[in-house]
């Protein structure tokens, strides 16, 4: 099993995460993680912050000569803007974003507080753990994708720059929905036997973790309560060579909490950015009277970056319902074990 966490401020001089239970010799290179994190900073609407940031990773531990070794995984990315402790108080609460209910609940009496560790800047630490879990799901022949469905309602790429651009103009935000593709996942990750082994429910909480993320789904949602079950439930086959499969995939790949081995299709629902250049009304948490809320450097849309973010997370996840149930303490441990299974349903 996989286990991380990540620390640091949005401002603050660096953040840091550590992944703990990864086999040893798996094959460790800064630039795949560097890689991911360049992708997590594309996407038209980016703010400029994009542009400051380097985002590249420092491996601390975990690893020699790069391989792992079995210890944990210490990552670093660096801030270039770590300017924390010289940036002034906030008084006035963004609507939608975790400002006022953070203040109550820790007692902070300058927003800053929270919003430097609520921020969305915390997806890097996750993307680079995210990007050691591919790895490892692709020395199986797992690879994890994501694309953009929609923003602001429009489903064409053209004219979603064009509605971004209008958004960015007028000082608004928008939001979106993006989809999160798992390939060559075998059957049987995760368990119905326990409500929280159901792997569903973990990709689900992973994915809904991710700042600004509102809604989750697998394979065709919330269309199934429009629907018959005999017009969406996906028959099953049986080929000598290809052994049990479904011509649809209405599921998603998952089915009774486990994988089925058809492809694992997520979407989610991202929300326009809380900050806005034109912002809404709101109440100064001193003084109690209305003012307009507090505006920070931000972007005007993030759904590509967030679907990137979400290939992490749900390669984390995948990674370690894979390990799991492949378990080993080095790479060549869990291939012997992976094979076996893999023998064993094909002579099913």
């Amino acid at each position: 099993m996989l286990r991380y966490m990540t620390g640091g401020e949005s401002h603050g001089k660096c953040l840091v995460a550590i992944l703990d239970g990864m086999p040893a010799g798996l094959k460790l290179e800064k630039r795949a993680i560097d890689k991911e994190l360049a992708r997590r900073k594309i996407g038209f609407g980016r703010g400029r912050r994009m542009a400051i940031e380097k985002d590249s990773v420092e491996i601390l531990s975990g690893a020699r000569h790069s391989y792992t070794i079995g210890s944990p995984i210490t990552l670093l990315i660096k801030n270039v803007d770590c300017s924390g402790d010289r940036l002034g108080v906030i008084l006035e609460p963004r609507p939608a974003h975790a400002d006022l209910s953070g203040a109550l609940k820790y007692d902070h009496h300058d927003i800053r507080n929270v919003l430097e560790r609520a921020s969305a800047r915390d997806t890097a630490s996750r993307v680079a753990v995210g990007a050691i879990a591919k790895t490892l799901l692709g020395e199986f022949g797992i690879g994890v994708t994501s694309r953009v469905i929609m923003i602001g309602g429009i489903k064409a790429k053209a004219l979603m720059e064009r509605e971004i651009a209008d958004a960015a103009r007028s000082g608004d935000t928008l939001g979106g929905i993006f989809e999160v593709v798992a390939k060559g996942v075998p059957a049987g990750l995760g368990s119905y036997s326990q409500w929280d082994r159901r792997l569903d429910g973990i990709l689900a909480k992973a994915v809904m973790s991710i700042q600004a993320v509102k809604g989750v789904s697998f394979g065709i949602g919330f269309l199934y309560a429009s629907k018959r079950g005999s017009a969406v439930h996906d028959e099953i086959f049986y080929d000598r060579k290809k052994g049990f499969y479904r011509k649809t995939n209405s599921a998603g790949g998952i089915e009774g909490g486990m994988s089925n081995g058809e492809e694992i299709v997520i979407r989610a629902v991202m929300k326009p950015i809380a900050t806005l250049k034109k912002p809404l009304a709101s109440v100064n948490i001193n003084t109690k009277k209305a003012v307009k809320a507090a505006v920070e450097r931000s972007d005007t849309c993030a759904v590509p970056a967030c679907g990137i973010v979400a290939e992490g997370v749900v390669a984390l996840e995948l990674a370690s319902a894979f390990l799991e149930k492949f378990g080993g303490d080095s790479i060549r441990e869990v291939r012997r074990n992976y094979d076996g299974y893999i023998k064993q349903v094909k002579a099913f």
